[in-house]
């Protein structure tokens, strides 16, 4: 990130500027994250202010209350109503149409997309037993697990979960499950990546688009604060993200739809001069699988990014993928 500011913007507020975040030990530490990053750029303090979403509190399953988007809500309800200056989501969490009056100021350099086993007795996702309780609250991770499983002549027994990492690790260490899946990147943050047993590989379980990066937004007048944030965007992870939200709002599906998305810069020797971008659809129960993939250059705009991902969409809805959307709930 940028040498910080010599002195504070004249447009910003004289206050501390306040971050909204939601309350889980996640979200604190990833905002705490940019909190500092911002007081550093704009030399005045940054205070965190917890803000709890429906989706914090409700113990439904996400596909029934709306998707992961309900973790949003609040935040830019906040952000609308001047009570924050500026709110960061895990991306993943975002539904792919920016309402009016916000801007993602920032994309930051993201964290490891990949998804990750917590598995007792440190088993790798290869070792588990036939018929292993696994535990994920997402559709898109439970479509390719349990297709990958199949591929190799196992069952898996897919258990719905909610709650925050140290609740869903519990499951594992109180012996009610044998292992669960989770972002990788959420437990880099907390510091926590040595409980992890197994790196799943994008060729078995592709992320959900956007995981692993943040979005740090703010109101669309806060010219100053916005063009402030914008030091910490990183146009390399912005292109990949904008990309793969690209590919899932052009079939559609919403935060819970079993929708995985992944775009990777590839290089020639030192030279970065493609851009990657899979993406798989299935049935929940992963007997159907639409998987696809697509090259192009690195995308020169915004507009290049997100013909990208539509070009994929197009492909798999030719496909298939269409079909399969209706069968969300795990």
């Amino acid at each position: 990130m940028n040498a910080p500011a010599a002195s504070p913007p004249a447009g910003l507020p004289a206050r501390p500027l306040r971050l909204g975040t939601r309350r889980s030990p996640l979200a604190k530490a990833q905002s705490q994250q940019i909190a500092d990053a911002v007081a550093e750029l704009s030399g005045r303090p940054v205070e965190l202010v917890e803000i709890t979403t429906y989706g914090d509190t409700s113990r439904e399953r996400l596909a029934q209350i709306g998707g992961s988007g309900v973790f949003a809500t609040a935040l830019r309800d906040a952000l609308l109503l001047g009570d924050v200056d500026l709110a960061v989501h895990s991306l993943k969490d975002l539904p792919t149409a920016q309402p009016d009056g916000l801007v993602i100021a920032a994309v930051p350099p993201r964290e490891d997309p990949r998804d990750v086993l917590v598995a007792r007795d440190g088993l790798t996702f290869a070792g588990l037993p036939d018929g292993a309780r696994v535990g994920t609250g997402s559709a898109r991770r439970s479509a390719q697990l349990l297709a990958h499983a199949r591929g190799h002549g196992r069952a898996l027994q897919i258990v719905p979960v909610r709650g925050n990492v140290d609740t869903r690790i519990g499951y594992v260490h109180d012996g009610e499950l044998d292992a669960v899946v989770l972002a990788a990147a959420g437990l880099n943050r907390l510091g926590r990546s040595g409980e992890v047993t197994d790196i799943l590989s994008a060729d078995t379980v592709l992320p959900a688009p956007g995981q692993g990066a943040l979005a740090v937004e703010c109101a669309a007048v806060n010219v100053d604060l916005a063009t402030l944030l914008a030091e910490l965007d990183d146009p390399d992870t912005r292109a990949a993200v904008t990309a793969e939200r690209s590919l899932l709002a052009a079939l559609e599906a919403g935060c819970s739809a079993p929708v995985g998305a992944l775009a990777d810069l590839l290089a020639d020797g030192q030279i970065v001069n493609e851009m990657r971008l899979r993406g798989v659809v299935g049935t929940a129960d992963g007997s159907t699988l639409v998987q696809l993939s697509t090259t192009g250059p690195v995308p020169a705009s915004h507009q290049h990014a997100l013909a990208l991902g539509r070009e994929l969409a197009s492909e798999m809805l030719a496909k298939g993928a269409a079909g399969l959307m209706g069968e969300r709930a795990l």
